[in-house]
């Protein structure tokens, strides 16, 4: 099986003034390795290692037609075009604004890439 990995542009939620918000999106990768775990997905935020989450795919599908999480990660629809996510740690909290077809997108491949045949 092979590793699926997607870069998206995401938003950093603040209570900055919104325009500069908007302007200011950050590049986030997602990853998916059904080889490690194939119940997981990893989300790196830009900033390191100390910025690596993880969830399960099901959360991070049920969060795009409904609240769902608790705990660590929360992922909730937020209109018809994005989703947000929220990452909490003992140091904060950290909220995340995707376009739903970005993670839908990465959804659809990582259920291909759990189904593939594997070839010797």
């Amino acid at each position: 099986m092979s590793v699926v990995e997607q870069y998206a542009r995401a938003h950093i939620v603040t209570d900055a003034d919104i325009q500069a918000a908007e302007q200011d999106a950050v590049p986030v990768v997602l990853r998916y390795d059904p080889d490690t775990d194939p119940r997981v997905v990893h989300i790196r935020l830009p900033g390191g290692d100390t910025h690596d989450w993880t969830c399960s795919r099901t959360l991070l599908e049920q969060g795009l037609r409904a609240p769902a999480g608790s705990g660590e990660v929360r992922v909730w629809p937020c209109g018809r075009v994005q989703a947000v996510v929220e990452f909490h740690s003992p140091e904060g909290v950290s909220v995340v604004q995707f376009d739903t077809k970005a993670l839908m997108r990465f959804l659809g491949r990582t259920y291909l890439a759990a189904t593939e045949p594997v070839h010797s």
